[in-house]
């Protein structure tokens, strides 16, 4: 395939600049289809700045979609004319797309140094010229007055397949000093389990004691305490939060160290932004919000020192005094500029940025916590997942899709290109109890290329569920290096990613979602081949001859259904595995 793109791609126009800014744009690296800018912003005097604006063409060869962090099923092109452009912040996303090819090759990748600020970013095909208009944007909230900004431009137009151009950048980011990402504990990379779809707010302690015995004996190691044990309120609103009292744990300590001595490490959910107006703590803090009118809560502002250090020592006294072992932080994507937020650093705040105040909180949030427990795990979900939320979690999760095994598969792997080292674990998975097995096992094995969260009242569960739970836990539990720090490569995005494979050291694990065929150009000593859907068969296309493999078909119980030889012959090969099962083969040697 002829790859054009390299060289046609336009010169960079600074475009909306005022009187008494200067802008600099500087071609610093350009290596191996990779290119470098600097771009620097300044003013003798501090001053607002308006919306300043990169701007580049491409013309429209072989692309067939849009990648963007968080673009979910919508990975289409879009026209210039429609829909919104993507925000990037420190809370929200990554400042990154890329377009891929027909062969899901990279064609434009770019990325932008400054994962904090407020940008706007997007690449959309034009009708009239059949090219691609990109575009990035500064100071399309202006927070405060500047007279200097730098950042870097990356623009990757190498010939790869996509994922690697997003793995590229997620290492150019750690480079950055101020990027760094956090240490990841072990625990982070363990299946765990988690109240919240079963429980919601109604926490039965009995209950929940039992479900985290029958957990640990399935191979999860931690238990996520969701929303509820700070009130007795049931209303799934959040009109207690801000105090943080075990109202619906009581005796926190003592039922922790319940746990512990299952086996069980222990995390605890809050809502981060939020003060109820019904807790004390809305009292103490009026005027010190970002906003009132929020559909749950008055938001907390972190620009105020003394907001920081409240939220900072909630935390803290819950480590030390409950001996907790992680932290669900949640909604830290409300911490934003709302419509009547005050502007400046005035009246006490020492930030004028939200966005820089909300990384002071976070930071400290996590040093301080290191400082008493340097295993502490904590866990962000979508959409706060880029490089900067990296220096203060050690694990990412997909959002809230509960019962929909293909987001989930989805979200997983969007979030895992950008990662790195840091954990990726999928949404909870649920189901019905009344599902048949295989249908409730297509909720588990969606999840596999990430970290499973278990979800599920599972007193309640059929014995065939549970002995499905523990085949694929165990499964996971015994290749969880392979799974989680493999070479990665999901296949065809505009198609949700219905192949994905990774490979490490001797073994090659392949999910197939749907009725495709598997091409393979390598096989290592082992390859498992997951039929993570509701079909008989697999069908696998051998570009040259493998020899003989030993092999085991499991069904989604872990029941063994067949064994034997088999060829991977030049061509097409197909092999009956049940629905939801598994073939795991050998080199015949």
């Amino acid at each position: 395939m002829t790859r054009t793109l390299a060289t046609a791609v336009s010169d960079i126009d600074i475009l909306g600049v005022q009187a008494g800014v200067e802008t600099i744009l500087t071609k610093v690296y350009e290596v191996n289809d990779v290119v470098l800018y600097d771009f620097q912003v300044s003013s003798e005097a501090p001053l607002y700045p308006k919306p300043i604006t990169l701007g580049w063409k491409v013309p429209a060869f072989n692309v067939k979609g849009v990648w963007k962090p968080t673009a979910d099923f919508s990975k289409r092109i879009q026209a210039d004319w429609e829909l919104d452009h993507m925000q990037s912040r420190i809370s929200v996303d990554a400042p990154v797309i890329g377009l891929f090819g027909n062969d899901d090759s990279n064609l434009l990748t770019f990325a932008c140094s400054d994962p904090i600020s407020t940008l706007e970013l997007n690449a959309r095909l034009r009708e009239e010229d059949k090219h691609f208009h990109y575009h990035i944007t500064f100071f399309s909230e202006p927070e405060q007055p500047i007279t200097d900004f730098k950042i870097q431009l990356r623009l990757d137009y190498s010939n790869s397949h996509f994922s690697k151009a997003l793995d590229a950048v997620s290492k150019w980011w750690e480079g950055f000093e101020p990027l760094k990402p956090a240490y990841v504990p072990a625990i982070a990379k363990k299946p765990l389990y988690s109240t919240w779809y079963q429980f919601h707010q109604n926490l039965d302690l009995e209950v929940l004691h039992e479900e985290c015995r029958l957990a640990h004996d399935l191979g999860y190691k931690a238990v996520i305490i969701d929303d509820g044990w700070q009130t007795k309120d049931t209303n799934r609103g959040y009109d207690f939060t801000g105090d943080w009292h075990p109202e619906g744990i009581p005796g926190m300590a003592t039922y922790i160290d319940r746990l512990h001595s299952l086996g069980m490490k222990v995390a605890l959910w809050y809502s981060v932004p939020f003060c109820g107006k019904k807790s004390k703590a809305y009292q103490r803090f009026k005027g010190k919000f970002l906003t009132e009118d929020h559909r749950w809560a008055p938001v907390f502002d972190p620009r105020y020192p003394e907001v920081r250090d409240y939220l900072i020592s909630v935390y803290k006294n819950a480590l030390k005094e409950w001996k907790l072992d992680g932290f669900k932080l949640d909604f830290i994507d409300d911490f934003r500029l709302y419509q009547d937020t005050p502007l400046g650093r005035d009246n006490g705040r020492d930030y004028a940025s939200i966005n820089e105040a909300v990384n002071r909180l976070m930071s400290d949030v996590m040093s301080t916590l290191r400082a008493i427990n340097p295993e502490i795990f904590i866990e962000f979900r979508q959409k706060y997942i880029g490089p900067a939320m990296r220096k203060y979690g050690n694990m990412f999760r997909a959002f809230d899709c509960p019962g929909d095994a293909t987001m989930n598969r989805v979200r997983i792997a969007d979030i895992r290109m950008l990662a790195g080292d840091t954990a990726v674990h999928g949404d909870m998975i649920t189901w019905h109890p009344g599902e048949s097995v295989e249908v409730a096992a297509l909720q588990l094995v969606n999840t596999l290329f990430g970290v499973p969260q278990l979800s599920v009242m599972l007193q309640d569960l059929p014995a065939s569920h549970r002995t499905m739970i523990r085949f694929y836990t165990s499964y996971w539990n015994t290749h969880g290096k392979e799974l989680t720090s493999g070479d990665f490569v999901p296949r065809k995005p505009l198609a949700n990613y219905p192949i994905q494979k990774v490979a490490k050291g001797a073994y090659t694990i392949i999910g197939v979602y749907d009725e495709y065929v598997v091409t393979l150009e390598h096989v290592d000593i082992h390859l498992h081949l997951l039929n993570a859907q509701i079909a008989d068969r697999l069908t696998v296309h051998c570009v040259t001859d493998f020899g003989s493999y030993l092999g085991v078909v499991y069904d989604c119980q872990g029941t063994v259904v067949s064994e034997g030889l088999y060829s991977l012959s030049k061509g097409l090969v197909q092999i009956w595995v049940p629905p939801c099962g598994m073939v795991q083969l050998r080199k015949n040697t």
